[in-house]
């Protein structure tokens, strides 16, 4: 037997890569779609290629060692998270959520989730929610000292801290029990426009200390701050303000800095975007290691992350899809190291979810971390070059937040005189201009709309969605909710008259030659809610339709274009597009891939008389 060499070369074989051939190639490539000339230098060629996120942060096309920075697992800025457990690496805590408003339908939830996979709970309580007063009830069964509570209920934590802190002092649970009070006065001011009390939540966090050591009083929830159409980096920058925050208040009370650190926990959202939402908790890490080390804290502190499959992904339209969206968005969690991680059932748009779907929540993690032994592996993102580069440009780009944030006075201060809802309204018009124009394509909504889909039904969710009281502060989005909203149009108009809206696709030449763009034609119009029916010009007539799309190569509109546009207008076409581009006489305008999908359906619904 050979025994390999130490250092074993795996590309021994090949030619070294240069960095400057790979750019002469893509210079080549460039050149034939018109984005470089000769004269362009090849130090400027990846700029061509390099884009931007919502944030700001750059993307390159290409990453190599010297990209990223260095780090060991475990060690500060802890980057790079490990999560020891003996003689491996422990999983995350599975955390399910429960807001249903009866503490009976609750607790068998409850218990059916820690039966099958589940270690921890989440309940939603207060307006929208399990009421307070069913708390003891819904808990019923529930070991403390094995299974962590965590509490969410806005304006009403108070109330249901003291009733969860009672009930753990009739069981004898004081010194066993652990999880969360979910007191946070600033995710509340960012939902409600309504702030709670830091003095209240770091009262909570002193009682804690003494008298439940185990329970954590506070959370620092960006999720607010996601649900409104932030970036990454506006979550990250107000997270770890409210954070900084919560320090000043809890030292302020009397508790030591290491004592405040650890009474502290972070929420964050993932989403679909895998290593951004990777990116995003290892940023969190960096920043909070930072404050630690400014702050005096121990060495060694570290944050503790709670990952929330993002609520602003959630379709209401062809739901399944949503299973795709949180799996995705759970791999990142725990590839990015969050300590507790939920999944949203795949119905959550739809009302409170059923047995199946929260089952499938819970299984999606248990075959991440049983089946794929995701959480065995020490750091699963350590040593892409990508994630890593990512992971900085983040941390740097949220620093930059925090900041701004901390000079307006902190973050109550900053949400009160709008800087925090100016950022985000910035960043939530460019991303929904390329949810528009289907560069951020949602499968199931703005791509391969299914027009015959039966939803699935669901109890309606109570308004407030457990989170207190009635929003009145950031603003709540879904990326669907554009198309999701012309849907909405096309089922009324189709339940009030009996048929959907129409467009013709005129189709010209042999079936190979306007296939493609007949499909794409098709694929944009349904994403509105819009039937689409093909045919001959002449056939348009009988279509039972005022608007029609041209469809064939650019071959064929040179030559036929105009006589068909001619031929449907003569046979009452109020509107005549184009799948394509190019100007055409009798042609109004053209739909392509990147054009404002969103401009073109609502004026195609407004054609066809489609009222909103």
């Amino acid at each position: 037997m050979t025994v390999p060499p130490e250092e074993l070369e795996l590309a021994a074989a090949f030619p070294p890569a240069e960095r400057d051939r790979w750019r002469e190639m893509v210079k080549g490539v460039l050149r034939k779609s018109g984005a470089a000339t000769e004269d362009t230098p090849l130090d400027e060629i990846e700029g061509l290629l390099t884009r931007e996120s919502c944030d700001g942060v750059p993307i390159a096309a290409l990453y190599t060692r010297d990209d990223a920075p260095p780090g060991r697992p475990g060690l500060a800025p802890y980057v790079r998270e490990v999560r020891p457990d003996g003689e491996g690496v422990a999983g995350w805590d599975v955390r399910q959520r429960h807001a249903h408003p009866d503490p009976a339908v609750t607790r068998e939830a409850v218990l059916a989730d820690l039966e099958n996979g589940a270690t921890s709970v989440w309940l939603g309580l207060g307006d929208g929610g399990l009421p307070v007063t069913g708390l003891s009830e819904a808990l019923r069964g529930v070991l403390l000292d094995l299974a962590p509570v965590a509490l969410d209920a806005g304006a009403r934590t108070a109330q249901a801290a003291e009733a969860f802190l009672s009930l753990v002092t009739e069981r004898g649970n004081a010194a066993d029990a652990s999880g969360s009070l979910g007191a946070d006065p600033l995710g509340l001011a960012a939902r409600t426009g309504a702030p709670g009390s830091l003095d209240e939540a770091a009262a909570l966090a002193v009682r804690c200390v003494r008298e439940v050591p185990k329970v954590r009083a506070v959370v620092a929830d960006g999720t607010p701050y996601h649900d409104a159409g932030g970036g990454d980096a506006e979550e990250l920058g107000a997270a770890v303000a409210a954070g900084v925050a919560y320090l000043r208040a809890l030292t302020g009370a009397g508790l030591s800095v290491d004592e405040a650190f650890g009474q502290i926990e972070f929420r964050l959202a993932v989403n679909a975007d895998q290593f951004s939402s990777i990116a995003k908790l290892r940023a969190l890490r960096r920043l909070w290691a930072r404050v630690a080390e400014v702050s005096g804290a121990a060495e060694g502190t570290a944050a503790r992350v709670h990952a929330v499959t993002s609520s602003a992904m959630m379709t209401r339209r062809d739901p399944w899809v949503n299973m795709l969206r949180t799996t995705i968005a759970a791999f990142a969690a725990g590839t990015g190291g969050a300590d507790a991680v939920t999944v949203q059932p795949f119905d959550a748009r739809l009302g409170l979810p059923d047995d199946f779907a929260r089952r499938i929540a819970r299984n999606t993690q248990t075959l991440l971390l049983e089946e794929s032994s995701l959480a065995r592996v020490v750091d699963p993102a350590g040593g892409s070059w990508y994630a890593e580069s990512l992971t900085e440009g983040v941390a740097q780009a949220a620093w930059a937040r925090f900041t701004e944030i901390e000079r307006a006075g902190g973050l109550a201060a900053a949400l009160e005189s709008g800087i925090v809802a100016e950022r985000i309204a910035a960043t939530w018009a460019r991303r929904r201009e390329d949810i528009a124009r289907r560069k951020a394509p949602l499968t199931g909504v703005s791509e391969f709309p299914n027009l015959a889909e039966t939803l699935p039904e669901r109890e309606p969710a109570p308004e407030g969605r457990g989170r207190g009281e009635p929003r009145g502060g950031l603003p709540v989005v879904t990326y669907a909710q554009d198309f999701e909203a012309l849907r909405d149009r096309s089922d009324a108009h189709a339940e009030a008259t009996g048929a959907r809206p129409r467009v013709f696709l005129a189709t010209l030449g042999p079936i190979a030659v306007h296939t493609a763009r007949a499909s794409f034609a098709a694929n944009l119009f349904q994403a509105g809610g819009i039937e689409t029916v093909a045919g001959a010009p002449e056939e348009f007539g009988t279509s039972g339709t005022t608007v029609a799309c041209i469809c064939s190569s650019d071959t064929v509109y040179g030559e036929q274009a105009a006589e068909a546009a001619r031929m449907l207008r003569e046979t009452g076409a109020v509107k005549v597009w184009l799948a394509g581009k190019g100007t055409y006489e009798g042609v109004d305008t053209g739909v392509y891939a990147g054009c404002d999908a969103i401009g073109v359906l609502e004026t195609t619904l407004h054609d066809l008389g489609v009222n909103e």
